[in-house]
């Protein structure tokens, strides 16, 4: 099974009340929703082609294996809930500018921290991307080859791999802009066109550029995506809210499958 039929696999109903149910394969941080899984079935819900630009605001974390109703209203317009209680609310938004292109970190740099189970990084997650991020003094980033699970009827790339990509990048700028774990609260994501499922992609953002807001919880990051030759294929603005206290947690997990030096560096507060 392809990741997009996963994806559809996840909506049940039609109209504007659905149900959403993701597996555990979209899993982000343990238990939880990888944001740029639920950012691609809004864009899917969207049904456009070609340039656009979507939006994801994460008010609670999003549970997998539990049925969660999904408002869809017409004007583009989606609201994933959990009984009365909002978890996400997004839909289509204005184009998003990222900037220049930013070179992204050495195969040499320092790779980030990994998992079993992310759908990003995951080594034991066969619906996942299995990047492989690093991070040096002025970038996180790295160029990813996509694997065949990603690539569409028409021979394009999935857009829940950019998706993905853009908010892993966006965590681990915000994870080490601030020492602490958290998660991506704010996505603006704008998919300039669809690469081919056969092109690497290469992604980055600036730690240079990561920004905390006047509630220092919270910090904006920018990342962009492009291709082997350059053309750039989608670019994100997305706020990561550190939560204190949390990394204790998340890399007492990690340290099944990371060296505890690499942790270290990473949440210094947490691991010693």
């Amino acid at each position: 099974m392809t990741t997009t039929e996963a994806l559809r696999a996840a909506l049940t109903g039609a109209g504007a009340s659905r149900t959403l149910t993701l597996e555990r394969g979209f899993q982000g941080l343990p238990d939880t929703a990888h944001g740029g899984s639920v950012l691609a079935v809004f864009d899917a819900l969207g049904g456009r082609r070609g340039p656009r630009a979507l939006r994801g605001h994460y008010l609670k974390r999003v549970p997998l294996g539990t049925p969660l109703a999904l408002r869809v209203a017409a004007v583009g317009r989606f609201t994933l809930l959990d009984g009365d209680t909002a978890l996400v609310e997004g839909g289509l938004d204005e184009p998003f500018d990222a900037g220049p292109a930013v070179e992204p970190p050495a195969v040499s740099a320092m790779a980030l921290p990994i998992s079993r189970g992310c759908f990003a990084c995951g080594t034991d997650n066969p619906l996942g991307l299995v990047a492989r991020l690093r991070a040096d003094d002025a970038a996180v980033g790295g160029t990813w080859t996509p694997r065949p699970g990603f690539r569409e009827a028409d021979g394009t790339l999935a857009p829940v791999a950019l998706t993905t990509l853009l908010d892993e990048s966006a965590f681990w700028l915000g994870a080490l802009a601030t020492g602490e774990s958290g998660m991506t609260t704010e996505l603006r994501v704008t998919l300039h066109g669809e690469p081919k499922a056969d092109e690497p992609i290469t992604v980055s953002g600036a730690r240079a550029a990561v920004r905390p807001r006047a509630d220092a919880r919270y910090w904006d990051t920018t990342i962009t995506a492009r291709t082997a030759g350059g053309r750039l294929v989608a670019s994100a603005g997305i706020t990561f809210v550190a939560v204190r206290g949390a990394a204790r947690r998340l890399a007492t997990g990690m340290l099944a499958v990371n060296d505890a030096a690499l942790l270290r560096r990473v949440f210094p507060a947490y691991v010693t």
